[in-house]
């Protein structure tokens, strides 16, 4: 096992000298904003210091967007005096169009009364499930076979939906994960329980991920009682399978998903910081081939390959299952769908690239990616594309992760792109955590209709999630309204969310 302090710099360990007393549970620091599902309360400084870390991504990428004013008060000129005077007696206002007269009130003109209707309706609305449409013929189009070509932009009302429906899978591994953290170390995990998004689906395998590298040991001497934050085998996410005819038969055939989170624990936070590309195995003929060798992230290689001490690497448990489902269906029309948001994305490309090949008969494979940070060299992007795996990658312009590791790593796979800066209900100028939040992704692609028009206002996806999560990010206009309408930001997230399957 290798030791943390080899391959960080000695300033940057102070973040895990953390005192017991002060030590809480917290979120995942790369989804950051997600809520709470079980009684833990996040520990603020570590939160901010997630926060901090993305800024400081943020600053090291050189972002030259110039300020954006957030939320000004509506306003107009006074014509015999040519001064701005603020605009007062919104309850008469909002009944007009006043846009076609004065531009500079459109803000109010958005919290006219069909709007506001609409708003309510938004945050009274639950999740929704997979859509009704049947793909028949068309799903291996939707599943990647001509890489999503005229598919995204406009973007296919049923592609939207299933891109929403994979993220609402990942969704379901953090929450998950949260509600019992901990792995011992002493014996094998029992089965988990997880409530996914989509009742056609059963869940068959949990997955675990192993850091290969381990903290000093003057760290459980300040801070023994740190807990599942330290743990070197963590639950990462799932397999599941459609196991329900009607929608076997709606999708046009049975689908396999594997579903991975992001960052969550110490190690793993370790992990993502070392950034040096390291071989990947590869047949000696592709490699020469291509005039190099496959080459891939090595903190990623290390949690998808290391074994923990009662748990199987991520690589070996995901093939094994794999093989066993392919042969359990043998013979039915299979596809298989890895989805993950962050590190889970990277991951997710890792997955897909080994189970292509891990038999002779494998289904098509199709990753769907939130947020994902390159994973490797050019040489591995090519023969992920030799491998004939679709990988779409949705990506938040003002997301920092998206930028990282440096240029010597090349994204795979097509890309779908979406900013915050479309949204009608977050400011323009969002937060770094913010921009790389998964609810707030699947807002955004939930919206998305093209790049002419790139929020549709017929959007369905319900608010009350986004508004939990990122208040502090939602236009002070759209906030006001919410508290009007007898919203309460601090309702437990829980009685939103899908209920177990």
């Amino acid at each position: 096992m290798q030791i943390i302090s080899s391959t960080i710099p000695a300033q940057n360990l102070s973040q895990f000298q953390v005192r017991r007393s002060s030590f809480k549970y917290q979120m995942s620091p790369l989804n950051p904003s997600a809520a709470q599902i079980s009684s833990f309360k996040p520990a603020t400084s570590t939160v901010d210091g997630a926060r901090r870390h993305l800024a400081n991504l943020d600053k090291l990428l050189k972002k030259t967007d110039p300020p954006v004013k957030v939320d000004p008060e509506p306003v107009h000129k006074d014509p015999n005096k040519g001064s701005v005077m603020p605009i007062k007696g919104k309850g008469l206002l909002e009944g007009l169009n006043l846009a076609r007269i004065w531009p500079e009130v459109k803000a109010v003109e958005e919290m006219s009364p069909r709007n506001l209707n609409r708003l309510q309706r938004l945050l009274s609305k639950t999740m929704e499930y997979s859509p009704r449409n049947a793909l028949g013929q068309r799903w291996r189009e939707y599943h990647g076979c001509n890489d999503w070509s005229g598919l995204l932009d406009p973007l296919d009302e049923n592609l939207r939906r299933e891109v929403v429906r994979y993220g609402e899978f990942v969704q379901a591994a953090y929450h998950a994960f949260h509600s019992n953290p901990a792995t011992s170390p002493n014996e094998a995990p029992l089965p988990r329980h997880v409530a996914l998004p989509d009742r056609s689906y059963k869940v068959t395998k949990s997955l675990y991920a192993t850091s290969s590298v381990g903290l000093p040991g003057w760290v459980d001497e300040v801070a023994p009682d740190l807990g599942w934050m330290t743990q070197r085998s963590s639950w990462v996410g799932y397999v599941a399978v459609c196991d329900d005819r009607r929608e076997i038969a709606r999708m046009g055939r049975r689908d396999i998903v594997i579903a991975l989170r992001g960052t969550a624990t110490c190690l793993e936070w370790a992990e993502n910081v070392r950034a040096q590309l390291i071989n990947i195995p590869a047949d000696a003929d592709a490699a020469a081939e291509d005039g190099g060798d496959p080459k891939v992230e090595c903190g990623f290689l290390s949690l998808y390959k290391t074994a923990g001490a009662h748990v199987k690497s991520l690589s070996e448990s995901v093939v094994e299952e794999i093989r066993r489902l392919t042969e359990m269906y043998k013979g039915e029309r299979l596809s298989i769908t890895v989805t993950g948001h962050s590190l889970g994305a990277a991951l997710a490309v890792l997955v897909a690239d080994e189970i292509s090949v891990c038999s002779p008969e494998v289904p098509p494979v199709a990753v769907f990616s939130f947020g994902g940070p390159r994973v490797g060299n050019k040489i591995f992007a090519n023969r992920i594309k030799s491998r004939n795996v679709k990988v779409l990658r949705i990506v938040n312009s003002q997301d920092v992760i998206t930028q990282v590791p440096p240029v010597t790593y090349s994204h795979v796979g097509t890309e779908l792109r979406v900013e915050t800066k479309m949204s009608p209900f977050l400011k323009p100028n969002a937060d770094v955590a913010c921009c790389h939040d998964l609810e707030a992704y699947l807002h955004l692609v939930d919206g998305f209709l093209s790049s002419k028009c790139p929020f549709r206002p017929n959007a369905k996806r319900s608010l009350v999630r986004l508004v939990q999560d990122q208040r502090g990010n939602v236009k002070k206009l759209y906030m006001r309204k919410v508290k009007d309408l007898g919203f309460n930001p601090e309702l437990q997230t829980a009685g939103c969310l899908p209920s177990p399957s």
